[in-house]
């Protein structure tokens, strides 16, 4: 297992999800993934919950509070980026067309932090990290190993994404006038984008997480048996590994694959939708 004490500049380093039922949701991954988890207490009552595999933090979770149910935010994953410099980021973020959603605020000792969204309507975190690095192992089954963006405009969501975190693209043709576009931060790849289609219908920009397992066929019925739904049945990806797309018993959808050896990173491909 490689463990990460810390994550580079543009890296998605943490995957958290907001949901509407931590105890049904803690009982679903918990029985899905294997993982363990430590419930930390907040003020005025709540919890913050950290997901481990083993000794590592692998994800995390909290309740959507009073005000964001009102305004009417689901349960979801979101995708955390870290930065080296979080104030310099939204400020950055918001020259570059985009929103930032909440200011950057310090979140304890662990980091700090803010949320914006992207000129094509995704949400992403940012992350300066201090005592707290993000997930501390990815990439391996039990833990998240892609995130891709589903956006309506691909070119403007590029260009806000290469200005803000340096990032490089580069496309490939799917076939059938699909077009796929990994996103590199130097030499490595750091997530993938395909446009939403008509044919998508009722799809909402986001950033999807990808989490590795060993059986994306058995997860994925185990998923159903837990209580989840099953959007996408598993579906081979040549040359790159077997995917499904899921939906938690509380509605956060998140997609699972199982990757060919040799292969680190999910790949190109852009034609099956995600639910949003």
């Amino acid at each position: 297992m490689s463990i990460h004490d810390r994550h580079p500049h543009g890296t998605f380093s943490y995957a958290e999800l907001a949901t509407t039922d931590a105890g049904g949701a803690r009982a679903f991954y918990t029985s899905l993934f294997g993982w363990e988890v430590d419930e930390m207490p907040m003020e005025p009552g709540g919890a913050y919950y950290m997901f481990r595999r083993g000794e590592h933090v692998a994800a995390a979770m909290h309740e959507i509070g009073e005000a964001q149910r009102a305004r009417g935010i689901p349960p979801h994953w979101g995708s955390y980026v870290t930065v080296d410099g979080v104030d310099r980021s939204a400020a950055r973020a918001g020259e570059l067309g985009g929103t930032v959603l909440m200011e950057p605020f310090d979140v304890m000792e662990a980091g700090r932090m803010a949320v914006v969204q992207d000129p094509t309507g995704a949400v992403v975190s940012l992350w300066e990290a201090r005592g707290h690095p993000g997930a501390q192992v990815r990439d391996e089954p039990g833990a998240f190993c892609w995130n891709e963006l589903a956006t309506p405009d691909t070119e403007r969501a590029a260009e806000f994404y290469t200005g803000l975190f340096g990032w490089t693209t580069q496309t490939q043709d799917m076939g059938g006038g699909m077009l796929y576009t990994t996103f590199l931060n130097g030499g490595a790849q750091a997530g993938g984008m395909y446009r939403i289609t008509p044919e998508m219908e009722g799809m909402t920009p986001h950033w999807a997480v990808y989490f590795s397992v060993e059986d994306c066929d058995a997860e994925s019925a185990r998923a159903r048996s837990l209580g989840g739904r099953v959007h996408v049945e598993p579906t081979d990806i040549p040359d790159v590994g077997r995917f499904s797309i899921l939906e938690d018993p509380q509605g956060a959808t998140f997609a699972i694959i199982r990757m060919l050896p040799m292969q680190q990173e999910p790949p190109a491909r852009g034609d099956d939708p995600v639910p949003a």
